[in-house]
């Protein structure tokens, strides 16, 4: 069965929820299709607030990349950061941006925090998602004598259709 997201926020008391996973619904493999429903085929009382607001089903890889790239569509993306009526409030972050050593980015990329694309490289229609933090000029001459690859797109890589993860390290000339 594949796994299935969910915009859902249940309160439930703990002896209530250990009753109701452990023994009212122990096969039970999803709380909402299932346990809620279920529960209230024994009478149970739940309570639903509906939201109506922007949401996307990012329960496969193809759908996580397809929601990243919707927030990119131009004039109107299907959510606008920049909307008052969907404020998200968050702690600032003040980081540094992004490197790109001459590379070519094409289509429609996203380029998170700290990532580091080196020369040569060619990035199409990925989200990168970037880097906890950077390594310094030392750090990266220190893994180069170990024969170990750096945080980044190595130089002359060319990647296409690909959801890069947090620190990720790719060589140079991966096609």
């Amino acid at each position: 069965m594949p796994l299935i997201a969910r915009m859902g926020i249940y309160v439930v008391s703990k002896d209530v929820m250990l009753n109701l996973l452990r023994d009212q619904f122990s096969g039970a493999n999803d709380f909402g299709s299932e346990i809620i429903p279920d529960a209230t085929s024994i009478g149970m009382r739940v309570q639903a607030y509906l939201y109506d607001g922007y949401w996307e089903d990012i329960g496969t890889i193809e759908a996580f990349y397809n929601a990243n790239l919707g927030i990119t569509k131009k004039p109107m993306p299907d959510f606008s950061f920049y909307d008052r009526s969907s404020l998200i409030y968050t702690q600032p972050r003040y980081l540094p941006p992004y490197k790109m050593l001459d590379a070519d980015v094409t289509d429609s990329v996203i380029v998170s925090l700290r990532s580091c694309i080196s020369e040569g490289a060619i990035i199409e229609d990925t989200l990168l998602m970037g880097a906890d933090y950077y390594e310094t000029d030392a750090d990266r001459r220190f893994l180069s004598a170990k024969a170990c690859v750096p945080i980044g797109i190595g130089k002359n890589s060319h990647i296409k259709r690909a959801i890069i993860d947090k620190n990720a390290r790719i060589e140079d000339n991966v096609k």
